[in-house]
């Protein structure tokens, strides 16, 4: 029997790209703030705690709401949410612009973060949607994913130019004229979702117990990620499992639940959903320890640095076009699997290399290889999930990634430290590679020399440490993808077949 595919048109594409610049600028909005911190906290002068809720509160939020939000969009319709979504952010990022205050600025970031988790799930259920082709539907989301992690990249070159003519204000503000876009483009361009056959309530109790879920474990790991002998870190951990299962409990007796459980019962769903959390846990450690080895150990600025970090984040944009390409001939199981086996080949690289281009290079094979997990994870997420819950589905999808990333942090970085601690012998080194060049700072010549050695050689022990764990964590989710996903055809097939 022949089968008639369905091209989409150029209004389809056209649609992909206003939402490819969502996303490119919520990736964007993640790591340009970094670099106008010191201008802000001169001009406002916020206390330490201050400061870290000015940067965390937006992740928090987003990790927050994420579920709810993905939800929401499946009862209201998905373009609906995302024209509210792209009008808040612009609203919010004028706002933060023209803080006077420091509280000014967190209430505009939490305003943001919720913002942007109505962004970001009802995008990619959109992208699903005007790709009803498998094959097509697989190429767009690889679009889609490549600009996320562009915008990653891209984040801190943007900021440094912005803050090289413009006030720290200028961060926020480039928001403005691209959310404007993207309400514009929505409203025309994008076909409404279909909504659920509920009634589109939310059930309030279940939105609390999502957030009293996510937000303690992202805070927990975070902290642990810092400290990892914090009390409150495990207390904070111990809560979001609780309500975790309390959570779970009631979308089980629930005719219409925040989350379906029951999504959980396709076996792609559910494998393509640990892969990728399991390899957010690689690359956010990775991440973590090579920017600080650029910073530290190679003594580069944060301008240098962010541009050395751009060359990994290149391997993610190239593997994540090129993934759907390859799924068209192989199977989608085999495609993730033979990358991931090439990201451990390229840790290999760090591990056997020596200097800043063994490092960098086996980084950026490592990304390439993982690239195929989100640009093709992503897909089948989404594509296992009945279309009324995809909103839902790219929730749980991006959900996963943000607490992956988080868990990556807080283990290997305990891994790293761990490791550091144990190679240095001077208690003045401290516990970590930031304290000891804090105390050679104070020390002769001589001594401070002997001191910053030892401690980024400790260092490189622990950079080692983590490459070595991410490299067994890579292997074994290639098992897992090459046995769990290996019943999917090519892509191709699922077309045409």
């Amino acid at each position: 029997m022949t089968t008639v595919e369905t091209r989409p048109g150029a209004r389809a594409w056209l649609g992909l790209s206003v939402l490819s610049v969502a996303t490119l600028l919520l990736a964007v909005d993640n790591t340009v703030l970094m670099l106008a911190l010191p201008q802000l906290a001169a001009d406002l002068g916020p206390s330490g705690t201050e400061l870290l809720w000015i940067t965390d509160v937006y992740g928090f939020m987003i990790a927050g709401f994420m579920i709810t939000m993905g939800s929401l969009g499946d009862r209201i319709g998905r373009r609906r949410l995302l024209v509210i979504g792209a009008a808040a952010f612009g609203a919010a990022s004028v706002v933060a612009a023209y803080s006077a205050t420091t509280t000014m600025l967190i209430a505009a970031r939490v305003l943001l973060g919720v913002s942007a988790a109505a962004l970001g799930p009802s995008a990619l259920a959109l992208v699903a949607g005007l790709f009803p082709d498998a094959r097509r539907r697989a190429m767009a989301i690889g679009v889609f994913t490549a600009c996320f992690m562009g915008g990653a990249a891209a984040g801190p070159v943007i900021g440094g130019l912005l803050l090289e003519s413009f006030w720290w204000g200028s961060v926020f503000l480039m928001a403005v004229p691209i959310m404007v876009l993207v309400v514009a483009g929505g409203l025309v361009l994008l076909p409404e979702s279909a909504k659920g056959t509920g009634s589109g309530r939310l059930d309030l109790v279940s939105v609390g117990l999502s957030l009293g879920t996510v937000l303690p474990l992202v805070y927990g790991l975070k902290e642990l990620a810092e400290d990892p002998g914090q009390v409150a870190a495990y207390v904070a951990l111990g809560a979001g499992l609780l309500f975790c299962v309390a959570f779970v409990r009631r979308q089980g007796r629930l005719a219409e639940p925040l989350l379906d459980l029951r999504l959980f019962g396709d076996r792609s769903f559910t494998a393509a959903l640990l892969i990728l959390a399991g390899s957010m846990v690689v690359q956010g450690g990775v991440y973590l320890f090579m920017s600080q080895h650029l910073q530290l150990v190679e003594g580069l600025s944060p301008m240098a640095a962010g541009l050395w970090m751009a060359v990994p984040a290149v391997g993610l944009v190239a593997g994540s076009l090129a993934s759907p390409l390859l799924a068209g001939v192989f199977r989608p199981g085999v495609v993730v699997g033979a990358g991931l086996v090439a990201s451990a080949a390229g840790f290999a690289v760090v591990l056997a290399g020596d200097g800043l281009v063994a490092l960098v290079g086996g980084v950026t094979v490592a990304f390439l290889g993982m690239a195929p997990v989100g640009a093709l994870g992503l897909g089948l997420i989404v594509g296992a999930a009945p279309s009324e819950r995809a909103g839902s589905a790219s929730a749980m999808a991006e959900s996963s990634g943000e607490l992956g990333i988080a868990l990556g942090i807080a283990l290997l970085g305990s891994v790293g430290a761990a490791v550091y601690g144990g190679s240095v012998t001077s208690p003045q080194a401290g516990g970590s590679l930031s304290e000891a060049l804090d105390a050679a700072a104070g020390l002769p010549p001589a001594t401070a020399a002997a001191l910053v050695a030892e401690a980024r050689d400790a260092f490189g022990q622990g950079l080692l440490a983590v490459t070595a764990v991410g490299t067994v964590l890579v292997l074994v989710l290639a098992v897992l993808s090459l046995t769990l996903l290996r019943h999917l055809r090519p892509i191709g097939e699922q077309s045409h077949g």
